[in-house]
């Protein structure tokens, strides 16, 4: 979001930007509502085939909030567009600061809101952090004389018709000509309807045909007010928006500006979350749902195979061993921008099977050779060397199929990067230490289960001394 630049030259006018198309007087962050002191630019990029080094969304994202910053007159805010079109205007975060007390106090919805802004940007975790509510914009109260009006045979809504057909516009009827439909509007000339005092000059017609000026019916005095009054959940809200920093997650984001709402908000108030961060307090906490079904299917697919409920156990012991690799890679990479995002998530969820393939191989082979007669330990260590090249030939053969995605580049590469990390770094912790962790665990189980089942065995009776 950004006003047009006069006199100054514009930071997006680089061949990375094919157009920019801008539009006064209307609020993006305000469910594009209609206010005189906004504005909005839509800037449409190239194709990326016509882009260069440096010129990628981020990269235009970080520029122009540096080269806008500078100017004073305005809040400008540069906002991505949202990652699921016709849920909320942007991305990031979107919360709604509420007047829970019945009332409509204004002045403290702006104190509140402010003060949660004011917190949310000391928090090196956050950036970009605006609320577009403002409760003490210049306006002007107009108040009619109703004496007057009854007096001089005027009534209220032709009063009211005709402010809002002078200063505004009024729709009259249609006309069909040349073929098509045109509608009528009537509105007072804009030479007309610039200063207060050309209200004076403006006339409505009494019940005897008489025109009136509206100067004699109408008292303006200068006052302050909000300039849009939103309801959230039928109460007075305030939108603030905001963006996590480079290298935290949306979630981490979320939680801390819930805890900077509630050490701020005083009794009387709320808040609630809209557009996408709404979708995501309400989902998020699934992903952990999905990872405990995606091991139960698992465990019980091994069960039946095995038909024992205990040997699936040393096979999922070993998948946490998978997930060592991305959380080194995603601490170690935050600083880029990499972090726990969706395509994150669908790496860890494919990383459950292949590091589960990988264990299985060792358990299978150290089952068959137990059955034989071998020791325990015996077969666990024999498992481990007879399956070795195996696991390593698949391994590497998968782990080099996904460096096409780790090294991505392009329009989405955000995306297969995410999941090609952590997969990548997934497989060779799995690959790394599944040879080394499964063989014990098996051992272990495999001792547990055999202890169960001699201890459910009944011992033989004993014959009576003679």
């Amino acid at each position: 979001m950004a006003p047009r630049l006069s006199g100054r030259k514009r930071p997006w006018t680089k061949c990375s930007s094919a157009r920019v198309v801008n539009i006064a007087g209307v609020s993006a962050l305000d469910n594009s509502a209609t206010l005189s002191s906004a504005g909005v630019s839509y800037i449409i990029l190239k194709d990326w085939s016509e882009r260069g080094e440096g010129e990628d969304l981020m990269s235009l994202f970080n520029k122009l909030n540096a080269d806008l910053a500078v100017i004073q007159d305005a809040d400008i805010l540069v906002m991505p567009p949202p990652p699921i079109q016709g849920i909320g205007n942007d991305a990031g975060f979107t919360m709604q600061v509420e007047l829970r007390d019945g009332s409509f106090d204004m002045a403290k919805l702006q104190s509140v809101t402010n003060a949660i802004v004011a917190n949310a940007k000391t928090q090196s975790a956050l950036q970009l952090v605006l609320a577009s509510f403002r409760s003490s914009v210049p306006q002007y109260r107009l108040e009619v004389d109703r004496v007057k009006t009854e007096a001089l045979q005027v009534s209220l809504d032709q009063v009211f018709a005709a402010l809002a057909g002078y200063l505004g516009s009024t729709y009259v009827n249609q006309f069909n000509q040349f073929g098509r439909v045109f509608q009528v509007y009537v509105q007072a000339d804009s030479q007309s309807r610039v200063r207060l005092e050309d209200i004076e000059n403006m006339f409505v017609r009494n019940r005897d045909g008489q025109m009136v000026p509206l100067g004699t019916l109408v008292k303006i005095t200068p006052t302050v007010g909000p300039s849009l009054i939103s309801l959230y959940n039928l109460r007075p809200s305030a939108t603030i928006i905001g963006l996590p920093a480079q290298g935290v997650s949306s979630g981490q984001a979320l939680t801390l500006m819930e805890e900077i709402a509630r050490r701020t908000l005083p009794a009387g108030t709320g808040f609630e979350w809209s557009a996408m961060s709404y979708q995501e307090k309400l989902v998020g906490s699934q992903m952990y749902i999905v990872f405990g079904l995606a091991l139960l299917l698992v465990y019980l697919v091994l069960a039946g195979q095995y038909e024992s409920w205990y040997a699936p156990i040393s096979v999922i012991l070993a998948v946490p061993l998978s997930f060592i690799g991305p959380v080194v890679a995603l601490s170690a990479l935050a600083e880029s921008g990499l972090n726990n995002n969706l395509y994150v998530q669908i790496g860890l969820v494919l990383l459950m099977a292949l590091s589960a393939k990988n264990a299985i191989l060792i358990v299978e082979f150290a089952r068959e050779l137990r059955a034989a007669g071998k020791p325990i330990l015996d077969s666990a260590s024999e498992a481990a060397r007879a399956r070795f090249r195996p696991i390593v030939m698949t391994s590497f053969a998968f782990i080099l199929g996904v460096v096409p995605l780790v090294l991505a580049s392009g329009a989405g590469a955000s995306a297969r990067v995410s999941i090609g990390i952590t997969v990548f770094t997934g497989m060779l912790a799995s690959t790394c230490l599944a040879v080394l962790f499964v063989p014990p665990f098996f051992a272990v189980v495999q001792r547990f289960e055999e202890w169960r089942k001699a201890s459910k065995i009944p011992a033989p009776a004993r014959k009576p001394a003679e």
